[in-house]
């Protein structure tokens, strides 16, 4: 009877501790202590508000979802195959996806193999990947002069010594390369229609850049999601076809279908490719294996081709409704990239002029934009500011632009 009363008083005084606990003291580590949320999502939160005039998010227009030609897919997938796709996949990918990327990218001089491809889940997860696989702490990674904030965000997690790289109105300068490069882990660029500039690296930068990080045996990433985007003419050669055992490719299906089905892939060497597939089965075991046969399904048959050029006038016509009204509504003093493709436009203000400032000012008049400072892995610039058209219709993209350049003109 003791016993029974003793363990009925053990039993309360645990229900009394439950009830009235001691307050967790989380102990984060050190690479969660240094997490920083991304300055673009927080603005996302505010042109939630349907009377924000957003030019803040690089966000693909949902006008080009392809929405009709993913149901016949998904339809088609989960009918013919559903018991494959909803199963665990491969951690590299779907296999005839994976095929159907080497040899897009495949040309006369440079050969892809199924085997050097490897789905991500979304090109931000890629990004990550070679973070893990490739950074240590105090590794010097070279990054252009403004880089992808997304980029930026997931290497650092790692610890890296950022390196900027110089830049210019044709992107980075591969010269300073030899320079910089010494002693580095990676070089990240993205040639095509730059996430924040707008900016192109020319065929002969690309050449320099691929033969300087070639001599110093320096892995060069090429990010390239927006490379399909080119509003005027063929897209340039990509620097992976120049050399392929010293180039890591990435690209995404989020630009050019939608980015709710988070598919990105990697092409890379077998002995990088193979380490993160060691680095993914830790991560998420592998890409949704129903999203990489709708996909498939989906381009397979060539609708890429008949699809991205709507995309392509879309988005010249929302470029160019922007360049002409930049030029009717901003003051002299201020200049911006003049883009050939992609989302963006870069603006560079008066030095006295700091953008975060000006944001919530601008917001108090309906219209949000990306403060410039945190696309730099070093010293940022404040007087710098990113515009993203393609979700704004023409009307809303002027009356936008004229608000902005009123307020620019107020702090001059």
């Amino acid at each position: 009877m003791a016993a029974a009363f003793q363990n009925i008083r053990s039993l309360e005084e645990n229900r009394m501790k439950i009830e009235n606990p001691t307050p967790l003291q989380w102990r984060f580590s050190e690479r969660a202590q240094k997490l920083q949320s991304s300055a673009i999502r927080e603005i996302l939160k505010i042109t939630m508000r349907p009377e924000i005039i957003s030019f803040a998010g690089g966000l693909p227009s949902p006008a080009t979802f392809p929405v009709e030609q993913l149901k016949v897919a998904f339809d088609k997938v989960l009918s013919l195959q559903g018991k494959i796709a909803l199963q665990y996949g491969p951690t590299d990918g779907y296999g005839p996806l994976r095929e159907w990327v080497a040899n897009s990218l495949s040309t006369d001089g440079a050969k892809i193999m199924p085997n050097q491809v490897m789905m991500t889940s979304g090109s931000q997860q890629g990004l990550d990947l070679l973070g893990k696989v490739l950074i240590d702490e105090g590794s010097k990674v070279l990054v252009e002069t403004p880089s992808y904030l997304g980029a930026l965000q997931a290497f650092s997690l790692y610890g890296p010594e950022f390196v900027s790289v110089p830049s210019d109105d044709g992107g980075l300068i591969p010269e300073t390369v030899a320079t910089l490069g010494q002693g580095a882990r990676m070089l990240y660029a993205l040639p095509n229609f730059q996430n924040p500039t707008g900016r192109t690296l020319t065929v002969e930068r690309r050449q320099a850049l691929v033969n300087i990080c070639a001599q110093l045996g320096l892995p060069l990433i090429e990010d390239d999601p927006y490379g399909a985007l080119s509003y005027r003419g063929e897209p340039l050669p990509k620097m992976l076809s120049m050399n392929p055992g010293g180039v890591i490719y990435m690209g995404s299906f989020s630009k050019i279908l939608t980015p709710g089905i988070r598919l990105g892939y990697v092409v890379a060497p077998r002995a990088l490719i193979e380490k993160m597939e060691q680095a993914k089965q830790a991560t998420d075991l592998h890409t949704s294996q129903l999203t990489q046969m709708v996909v498939y399904e989906t381009i397979k048959d060539g609708f890429l081709g008949e699809h991205i050029p709507t995309i392509r006038k879309l988005y010249s016509d929302q470029c160019d409704a922007m360049l002409d009204a930049l030029q009717t509504y901003f003051p002299a003093g201020v200049s911006w990239t003049k883009p050939e493709g992609g989302m963006f436009i870069w603006v560079t203000l008066p030095k006295h002029i700091d953008s975060t400032k000006l944001l919530a000012e601008a917001v108090e008049q309906h219209v949000a934009f990306v403060p410039g400072g945190p696309f730099y892995g070093n010293t940022p610039e404040q007087h710098t500011l990113r515009l993203s058209f393609v979700t704004v219709p023409p009307a809303k993209i002027r009356e936008g632009i004229e608000k902005l350049g009123k307020l620019i003109a107020a702090k001059l």
